[in-house]
């Protein structure tokens, strides 16, 4: 099994870029494709794809149609920001909650029976 426990803090730019091309390459295989059909459905160059691969940079841009040829753009979730309530909001909030339920008169006679 592969170690997916990559230091990235301690891993230089150009080595990111690197294991960046690493991946892209391994998808691009596993799907069966040539740099060719992924530069062509991304509409960019071929040796724009040769160079992600080779660990060279690449614009932001050309990575993002790089991932949608390859439909992997899910690897992209990990940017979604997540909203984070205060400490001061939960306690107000968690003030608010309802502690106990109370006897509502207008549904009670609806549901009274006649027995």
């Amino acid at each position: 099994m592969a170690n997916t426990n990559i230091e990235w803090l301690s891993m230089s730019d150009k080595s990111i870029v690197s294991k960046i091309g690493e991946y892209i390459k391994q998808q691009r295989l596993i799907q069966n494709k040539t740099q060719a059909i992924i530069a062509e459905t991304a509409g960019i160059n071929r040796w724009t794809m040769s160079k992600i691969e080779n660990g060279e940079p690449i614009s932001l841009i050309s990575l993002i149609q790089i991932l949608r040829a390859l439909n992997l753009l899910n690897v992209l979730n990990i940017f979604e920001a997540q909203s984070q309530l205060s400490p001061l909001k939960l306690a107000k909030l968690a003030k608010k909650k309802r502690q106990r339920a109370s006897r509502d008169s207008e549904m009670d006679k609806q549901n009274k029976s006649e027995w």
